[in-house]
């Protein structure tokens, strides 16, 4: 019939407000069904973070000096000892003990003995500093040699002693260089006999060490500072040092 109404489907239809809207609520998916649970994690992970900024109060603290800086800044009063061992052309063993002094790299001291024990140590110790010259701090390993003969005789003298962490020989690299420099330049070339041998041989490499070796650490200069030599004052002479393993150069005239 044309004058009848067709069959309308509004009775069916769901009208929806726009602030009902899904896209508007951000708990719920587009289906109007439960919460996203990547929604949801996101705001626990949010909520728990807020937590920890609330339980954990930063307590700033000065920053420590590293290794390096603390070697740095007390360059002209440490000191650091330390042994090494040289076989003899009869295999017996012979320790070295060393003082050696950072700012220029000087040897202050050195011995030689068959049997190192915590009173010789401490013996070469007074020995190697008289009451003027006592250094403020003492660089050493853990070794036992150190007893407590030695760290009394370091108490008495008023020295503050530091450890080296162990197996952490980089933290004591000044005096393990000038142990690999002597292996190297002198006792890998000759032979030792005894201990009055070793020292003589170590007696002049020291000299040598001292006054003629040049340091990278040092500008090229040697622990004792060696004045640079214009042309002017002649040609170039060399002179042999530690039994012509190493030689000085100096200008003379002819």
């Amino acid at each position: 019939m044309e004058g009848a109404p067709g069959p309308t489907r509004s009775a069916g239809r769901c009208t929806r407000s726009p602030g009902s809207d899904p896209a508007h609520e951000p708990g719920e998916s587009a289906l109007g069904s439960a919460p996203h649970p990547r929604r949801v994690a996101e705001v626990g992970h949010r909520d728990r973070r807020n937590q920890r900024r609330e339980i954990l109060v930063r307590h700033r603290k000065p920053p420590s000096q590293t290794w390096r800086t603390f070697l740095r800044n007390h360059v002209k009063t440490l000191v650091s000892v330390d042994f090494f061992t040289v076989p003899t052309i009869r295999f017996e063993i012979l320790y070295v003990f060393l003082v050696l002094a950072h700012e220029r790299r000087r040897v202050v001291h050195f011995n030689v003995t068959t049997h190192p024990t915590s009173e010789w140590t401490a013996q070469q110790l007074r020995e190697a500093f008289p009451f003027d010259q006592i250094p403020q701090y003492l660089l050493r390993d853990r070794d036992k040699i150190f007893g407590n003969d030695f760290r009394r005789q370091v108490e008495d003298m008023k020295i503050q002693e530091v450890l080296s962490a162990p197996r952490s020989p980089w933290q004591r690299a000044y005096v393990e260089r000038v142990i690999g420099s002597i292996r190297r330049e002198c006792l890998d070339h000759v032979m030792v006999f005894n201990e009055a041998s070793l020292r003589r041989i170590l007696a002049s490499y020291f000299s040598y060490y001292h006054a003629s070796r040049p340091h990278l650490s040092l500008e090229k200069d040697s622990p004792e500072p060696r004045a640079v030599q214009p042309p002017e004052l002649g040609r170039v002479v060399a002179i042999r040092e530690v039994g012509g393993l190493h030689h000085r150069y100096e200008r003379r005239a002819a």
